[in-house]
């Protein structure tokens, strides 16, 4: 996040909060869950599949579509911009990875630092000719912890169903955190604008009950 560590100290100086939950999986509680509820927790590092769009379009070849097609699904439904750039080039996701290292990783990760490569190579021929040899394309977005920082990238993966990260469809995103004490996995079902809006509410919510 551009800033972050300079917006979330002149918020503390101020004697307010800044929150952000739904700027990665809607209203799915991210950003909230590590300070609450595991204040004592190192990520070692993070794995999963945060861009709707890229996923949407991924599953709508493996039914038939063409890619236009596809992206046109995406758009009816509301995941997709007008513009989808951002989704298909893996910029929406890389800003999502950076985000996370950020926050929740303490590691000032640049958005020029992330490996990133979109979907727009991949031909629904190689994505049907993956679904029938039992695996499916999907666009993971990765972080982890080396001793040179962390290494992050947002590229296509050819997954294994045995992949849990292979049994998403449509708008239903995942994450899983390798931490210290245990991993965790998150998974957010069918996500609409209801949900992101669900995350503002929340972050209302905290901004006005909670006094620190």
């Amino acid at each position: 996040m551009h800033a972050y560590r300079d917006l979330r100290d002149l918020a503390r100086e101020k004697g307010r909060r800044f929150l952000f939950e739904s700027t990665v999986m809607d209203g799915t509680p991210i950003f909230s869950l590590f300070p609450h509820a595991l204040p004592a927790v190192t990520i070692h590092g993070f794995r999963g599949i945060m861009n709707s769009t890229t996923n949407v379009v991924l599953t709508e070849m493996e039914r038939g579509l063409d890619f236009d097609q596809a992206v046109r699904k995406a758009q009816q439904i509301g995941v997709a911009e007008t513009d989808p750039s951002d989704d298909l080039d893996g910029w929406d996701a890389a800003v999502k990875v950076t985000a996370l290292a950020i926050v929740l990783m303490g590691e000032p990760l640049r958005l020029d630092q992330v490996e990133r490569v979109g979907i727009r190579h991949i031909s629904p021929e190689e994505v049907r000719a993956a679904r029938a040899e039992g695996m499916r394309y999907k666009l993971v977005c990765s972080a982890k912890r080396t001793h040179h920082g962390v290494h992050a990238a947002v590229r296509p993966e050819k997954l294994p169903l045995t992949d849990p990260l292979a049994l998403l469809e449509g708008t239903t995103s995942a994450l899983r955190f390798d931490l210290d004490v245990y991993g965790l996995s998150i998974i957010e079902h069918k996500a609409g604008v209801v949900a992101t809006a669900y995350g503002l509410l929340a972050d209302f919510i905290r901004a006005a009950t909670d006094s620190r």
